[in-house]
């Protein structure tokens, strides 16, 4: 039985943290991630917290590379993280509880520690080819949504479907970003691919509109792998795969805005329990 992560806390450990925020708000998850805002939602009422606060660590892992002006230094960041989860108490108003929380058990470190990993790709000047840029959002909305599965009991085989779910969303994501990567002087897209069209990282720097043959062969991958992950799901661990349902609407219609329609398909995906 999974207890809410406050009620945890012991007064010896409060006595110790005078400056410790228990949990992200759900405003706050609402601000930096209103995807996976509207999937928490779904969570059961017990299980929404840590699924916030998992929210809230893979932000700060996504900022890493965001902040730092060098890879090396995004590096040194998630090497922070990778030392919290691994066991060492930090202060921070996302490490204290997740240290908390892996300390009781309530979330498997194996799969944040795969997380942080995955971010690394994040560092590298680009992303070699089509199977790296596989492994980057496998590993990281994909991890998530193993993360996320866990906390709400998936085993065996659904660990697999949830990751190929959870990387359609992340390739949504990729394509989604080109062009404030750009801005940002960087380029996360296969570079074989980009061979392929006579391409390369500098040409998407300078103009991202360039890679647009690119991100269709890549949103044509994620629609292929939404149909062989789609399909019926236990009510239970649909949360976790809820992300997919907006990512594949963005793949398909080559926009990235939240409309209508787009919350429609998620309560239909959890009414049905199909995605």
């Amino acid at each position: 039985r999974c207890v809410n992560l406050a009620t945890l806390i012991a007064p010896c450990h409060l006595r110790q943290m005078n400056s410790l925020r228990l949990l992200p708000t759900p405003a706050q998850i609402r601000a930096i991630d209103p995807d996976r805002y509207l999937a928490g939602l779904f969570v059961p009422a017990e299980k929404r917290d840590l699924y916030f606060l998992l929210c809230a660590f893979n932000n700060e892992l996504a900022r890493a590379r965001e902040v730092a002006s060098v890879g090396m230094l995004a590096l040194i960041r998630l090497q922070w993280w990778r030392e919290v989860v691994e066991g060492t108490f930090k202060r921070h108003e996302v490490a204290e509880p997740l240290w908390q929380a892996l300390e009781h058990g309530l979330l498997d470190r194996q799969a944040l520690l795969a997380m942080v990993e995955a971010r690394e790709y994040e560092a590298d000047q680009g992303i070699a080819d089509l199977e790296s840029f596989t492994a980057y959002v496998e590993g990281t909305a994909g991890g998530f949504a193993v993360a996320a599965g866990l906390l709400l009991g998936a085993g065996g085989t659904e660990l697999p479907r949830l990751r190929a779910l959870g990387a359609v969303y992340g390739i949504a994501g990729q394509i989604a970003n080109v062009a404030a990567l750009a801005r940002a002087q960087r380029c996360q897209l296969p570079e074989t691919l980009l061979a392929q069209n006579g391409l390369s990282g500098d040409h998407v720097r300078h103009d991202p509109r360039c890679a647009a043959p690119v991100l269709r062969e890549l949103a044509d991958i994620g629609l292929q792998r939404y149909r062989a992950a789609s399909g019926p799901m236990p009510r239970r661990l649909l949360a976790a795969a809820l992300p997919a349902v907006l990512g594949q609407r963005d793949l398909r219609r080559g926009a990235y805005r939240r409309l209508l329609p787009d919350t429609l398909a998620v309560l239909a995906a959890m009414t049905f329990a199909r995605l």
